[in-house]
């Protein structure tokens, strides 16, 4: 499960190193090969809601295979491409794929391990989320030093081979009752929602759509949202259940953990830039550096069901959640005389916290969720988690656009400074969330039970 998550985002990682590799592969201007992003977002977040279903109707095992097949046909497709519309139409291709490989690998987790296993199940399985933005872009940059940009789509496929082989061989089908009549007017109307806010957020201060057509589709967007929730309310099983929001940690999880990843989607933005362009050094350098979060990511692994067992899911997520925060902050004041030591040691410890954050947060929002809702459920973090990781990207890139005065001033350290501390601000508010839980949050899975009075 875990080896197509990391598939997922190590790809979309070293794409974006790659950019201006391909810019010139294809005689175009880099700005425009922001498609080949898009595409693949937008194709995910269009099928992403109707992935708890087709699990239920089809079986998560048999769906899996078949997205991760498909996944594997784009990157394959995307290698070969020798134009610009090639790419993104491949992409989009790989997008269908993504959009089920990751909530039904999600759903096969936490549908095999015992309960009383959950955290340590999903600790392994959310690790290629943490790794995998980190050691994209010096994958990329030790690829196209030795080889051509098709390679860096070509080595998805013995990873993804190696994760089909081992799904099949230790992955048993589990079953599912029948979901009833797919929701069709309800997964439109979603669809609609999802996708204009993801284009009016990546869109947002890049200068690519007139401004009033970004008020227009936000608009749009927010009435598509409200307009679904009333639909959802009415329905038994609708695409998207809006009604898990009741339950306390599941909520927790969606609305705190989206907080928390836009400092993660950001940080991967920013981190390259602030290291190659502020501090001048080279794109493998910056990229190996980056490394060491995953390190941290890695050392964490074995540690957090304890640490969840011994301190409670309520104390483990308010704790690291302060610390993250300042970790994501701390970047901000890296400068060209900084000691290496210094850089690597707090990337370290930022990716050891996160871990044990992320940790917490993924095994929490299933801890009250029946059987029966959970490949809903599923769907709805993964909806969530793509919708806060994109809103993170454009809320940093804006933070820097306008701490450069609009784009007039020269990409300096200090720029970085706003953009930092910002996302930063933004993560610490998950805080107050976490804050609400009962201290017996999520005891049942691993979490500590309260104290007798």
């Amino acid at each position: 499960m875990a080896s197509a998550l990391f598939m997922e985002f190590v790809d979309s990682t070293a794409l974006s190193t790659a950019l201006p590799t391909l810019s010139a592969a294809f005689g175009t201007d880099p700005i425009h090969l922001k498609l080949a992003l898009t595409s693949y977002i937008l194709a995910l977040a269009v099928l992403a809601p109707a992935s708890g279903w087709v699990a239920d109707r089809f079986g998560p095992r048999r769906v899996f295979m078949v997205a991760m097949s498909v996944f594997l046909l784009g990157s394959v497709l995307c290698g070969f491409s020798r134009t610009l519309p090639q790419l993104v139409l491949f992409r989009t291709l790989q997008g269908l794929g993504g959009a089920l490989m990751t909530p039904v690998g999600r759903l096969i987790v936490v549908g095999s391990a015992p309960r009383e296993k959950l955290v340590s199940a999903l600790s392994w399985f959310t690790m290629p989320a943490l790794v995998g933005p980190l050691i994209g872009p010096p994958i990329a940059g030790l690829i196209l030093g030795v080889a051509d940009w098709p390679w860096i789509f070509f080595v998805n496929v013995p990873v993804g081979l190696l994760g089909m082989l081992a799904v099949a061989r230790f992955v048993p089908e589990l079953p599912q009752p029948h979901p009833g009549p797919f929701d069709w007017k309800g997964y439109a109307i979603a669809a609609v929602a999802i996708t204009l806010t993801i284009v009016a957020v990546e869109t947002l201060g890049v200068g690519l759509v007139p401004p009033e057509t970004q008020l227009g589709m936000a608009l749009v967007a927010v009435g598509a949202g409200v307009l679904y929730v009333r639909h959802a309310l009415q329905r038994h099983r609708p695409v998207l259940d809006v009604r898990l929001v009741k339950v306390a940690t599941f909520r927790a999880s969606i609305a705190g953990g989206g907080l928390v990843r836009m400092g993660l989607g950001a940080t991967p933005f920013l981190l390259p830039l602030l290291l190659q362009v502020g501090l001048g050094w080279g794109p493998f350098e910056a990229g190996m550096m980056t490394i060491g979060t995953g390190f941290g990511a890695m050392s964490c692994k074995p540690l957090a069901p304890w640490v969840i067992k011994r301190l409670g899911f309520r104390a483990t997520l308010t704790g690291s959640n302060l610390a993250a925060a300042v970790l994501t902050a701390v970047p901000a004041f890296f400068r060209v005389g900084t000691p290496i030591p210094v850089i690597v040691v707090t990337l370290f410890v930022s990716g050891f916290v996160r871990s044990l954050q992320f940790t917490a947060i993924n095994a929490v929002a299933y801890a009250d969720i029946p059987p029966e809702k959970m490949s809903q459920a599923s769907t709805m973090a993964v909806v969530t988690q793509q919708m806060a990781l994109s809103v993170g990207i454009s809320f940093g890139a804006l933070m820097l656009h306008l701490a450069r005065g609009a784009g007039e001033l020269p990409l300096t350290p200090d720029r970085f400074l706003m953009p930092f501390i910002a996302i930063g601000v933004v993560s610490s508010l998950a805080g107050f969330l976490f804050r609400r839980l009962p201290e017996d949050a999520g005891s049942r899975i691993g979490g500590r039970a309260a104290r007798a009075s």
